[in-house]
């Protein structure tokens, strides 16, 4: 999660305005966290692995997720799809977290966990990328993305989409009795 450096009026007005633009069951799951790019909410097992299947994920490829949480998406890749990954948390508490859980599930050799922001993270390696952002936080990652994943590379993002990309699939699917969207891109993205 990165640090907004200031908080005030105008912050509200950006984040009313993210939750705008996000779907409306996003928007009834998550409060407004003035000081990140995302709030730490993990998302539904049945989300991940939906995701990861919607990327068509395949075997020695290498996923990057930014945000990573507590690593399901990693621990996922790796375990159901026999894929590299790679995860990134700005957040101390949640890294050494998403780093106990690895250690715990033997998968400390196996995933990679990058403390550091996603906004100033290599991407490049990447085939594909999840992503559970805000609007606003997609829209500030959008450039990293157009400028280091290669052609082919998939982008799937929970909930909320990449202003200014029309993605190829956009799918409603339920989870713990709430509606969520993932949306599926592919570099180049086509522009709206």
């Amino acid at each position: 999660m990165r640090k907004i450096e200031s908080f005030g009026f105008a912050a509200i007005a950006v984040f009313a305005a993210v939750f705008a633009s996000g779907s409306a069951t996003a928007q009834s799951r998550v409060s407004v966290y003035a000081h990140s790019l995302a709030p730490d909410v993990p998302s539904p097992q049945i989300i991940v692995d939906r995701m990861l299947e919607l990327a068509n994920l395949k075997s020695g490829e290498t996923v990057y997720d930014l945000g990573c949480g507590d690593g399901r998406v990693l621990v996922t890749a790796v375990e159901r799809f026999h894929a590299k990954a790679v995860g990134v948390e700005l957040s101390d508490r949640v890294y050494k977290r998403a780093m106990a859980r690895m250690a715990s599930l033997g998968l400390q050799n196996q995933v990679k966990i990058i403390h550091g922001d996603l906004l100033e993270t290599d991407l490049s390696p990447a085939d594909v990328v999840t992503i559970y952002l805000m609007t606003t936080s997609n829209e500030s990652l959008r450039p990293r993305l157009e400028k280091y994943l290669k052609p082919g590379a998939r982008v799937v993002s929970h909930d909320f989409m990449v202003p200014g990309w029309k993605p190829l699939l956009a799918e409603r699917t339920e989870a713990d009795s709430h509606d969520h969207m993932i949306y599926l891109y592919m570099m180049p993205p086509v522009k709206k």
